[in-house]
């Protein structure tokens, strides 16, 4: 693709980058068939290509967004599928991203929608806050019967519907919480390595089960793990919304305090269940090469990241030798299969854990969930959640395994009429049952099957 960036226009080096991005595009078009957006709406616009080119003419022009280019842009999961699907190499991550700062800062969003961003900027990333912001929504999800209808025909979603959708997400209850921060549990037996666990924000809170299951499979098999005290959030949550201040400000922190870790007591890997997070950790590099003070610590961070299933992969772990006969549907989160390029390892594992692994059909798609566009892009969601739910039920799965908390939440929320039946888990939890943990909590109320390492 052609660019007419100016010379004074390609002395920053935001610009530079998407010149370079953009000139690699060839109009080809094949992102959007992997596109969920395009593939639900049919818009030109609401295509990789399309936006494309409207952030190319935005930035060449040094325009200020138009309703136009935040819409379409808005509607943009960042699932990735476009990436994984251009033969060119076309980074559209870094692109879209970019725009999202430019939108962001010199956009006049509606008060209502500053309003809500900001909030959901604001309290996700803090567990303390989020925990009682859940218990707040649990309380006024009654009250979502006495909302006002959405208007019939309208393309654009409104504040009370994103609040219905908000309050809609809220689990019935709350786990207790998970161990504090700073914590280390010793590897059983000898010691074969040591990582960081990252503790996540939502995730803590929704499901702290997740990372004890990672512990527990992780000591067992003699690593030591590391919670690293003053860890904060990834930064995913604010990056995708364009807060690229607060997002840049939680990667800095975190280096520090990995870095630390690692030159103080060792680090063989920062490991992250969540893969939305592990997407952007795994950026850090990129989104701090122009600080002088944080580049190279933040690409040795992002080295050092690795999703969970990487890690375990490489463990000497003994498989258990007799197969099962519970079907695992395994849904691929988009930053995990599309953002960090892992496929085929998660099921490899689950298949040497015994079960019996099915495919998702259309698992390129996006479930919906994408951080808080389930929120702020509710009936995009809403009905791409429909089809996730379709496809895993026509495989007639037992559980459902997923790498991503948002995924699970998204098309597992027993509580909506729209989510599966079937309960889904996190692969980690069905890795550390078939190889001598608990079965996981959610298994042990909705599913009576074969007995698979402990009860």
């Amino acid at each position: 693709m052609k660019t007419e960036f100016s010379l004074a226009q390609l002395a920053d080096p935001d610009i530079r980058e998407a010149d370079k991005i953009l000139r690699k595009c060839v109009h080809c078009g094949f992102c959007t068939a992997t596109c969920p957006t395009y593939v639900l709406l049919g818009d030109e616009l609401d295509s990789p290509r399309g936006r494309i080119y409207l952030i190319k003419d935005m930035l060449e022009n040094d325009r200020k967004p138009s309703p136009e280019v935040v819409k379409h842009v808005d509607r943009c999961l960042s699932c990735l599928a476009c990436m994984t699907t251009c033969p060119s190499g076309v980074n559209y991550m870094h692109l879209v991203d970019q725009a999202r700062v430019r939108i962001e800062e010199k956009y006049p969003r509606p008060l209502s929608d500053r309003f809500l961003r900001a909030m959901l900027a604001y309290v996700l990333p803090r567990p303390g806050l989020f925990r009682l912001s859940m218990t707040a929504a649990r309380l006024a999800r009654p009250l979502t019967a006495l909302l006002p209808s959405e208007p019939l025909g309208r393309t654009m979603p409104t504040f009370l519907g994103r609040v219905r959708a908000m309050l809609a997400l809220a689990p019935s209850s709350l786990p207790p919480a998970g161990p504090a921060r700073g914590k280390v549990f010793p590897a059983v037996g000898e010691k074969r390595g040591r990582v960081a666990l990252l503790q996540g924000c939502a995730q803590q809170v929704l499901s702290p089960g997740i990372n004890q299951a990672a512990i527990r499979m992780l000591t067992r098999h003699g690593i030591e793990v590391a919670l690293v005290a003053d860890e904060q959030c990834c930064g995913s949550l604010t990056h995708h919304m364009g807060r690229d201040h607060d997002a840049l400000a939680r990667a800095r922190a975190n280096t520090d305090v990995w870095t630390r870790e690692a030159d103080s007591r060792g680090l063989d890997a920062i490991l992250i269940t969540t893969s939305g997070c592990g997407t952007t950790i795994k950026d850090y590099g990129y989104m701090l090469r122009e600080d002088v003070a944080y580049a190279a610590k933040a690409a040795r961070v992002a080295a050092l990241a690795k999703d969970v299933t990487e890690y375990i992969g490489g463990l000497d772990v003994a498989w258990p030798q007799d197969k099962n006969d519970i079907v695992v549907a395994y849904h691929s989160a988009c930053s995990l299969q599309h953002g960090q390029k892992i496929t085929g390892l998660p099921k490899e594992l689950l298949s040497k854990s015994g079960f019996v692994v099915k495919d998702v059909p259309e698992s390129h798609l996006c479930c919906g969930s994408a951080g808080t566009y389930n929120i702020l892009q509710p009936d995009i969601a809403k009905r791409l959640r429909e089809r996730k739910v379709a496809n895993i039920a026509s495989v007639k799965p037992d559980v459902v395994s997923a790498g991503n908390i948002g995924c699970m939440m998204q098309i597992g929320s027993v509580e909506s009429t729209d989510g599966t039946s079937v309960p889904v888990v996190h692969t980690i939890e069905l890795l550390d049952w078939a190889t001598g943990g608990p079965r996981p909590d959610l298994l042990k109320r909705s599913m009576k099957g074969p007995r698979v390492g402990s009860a």
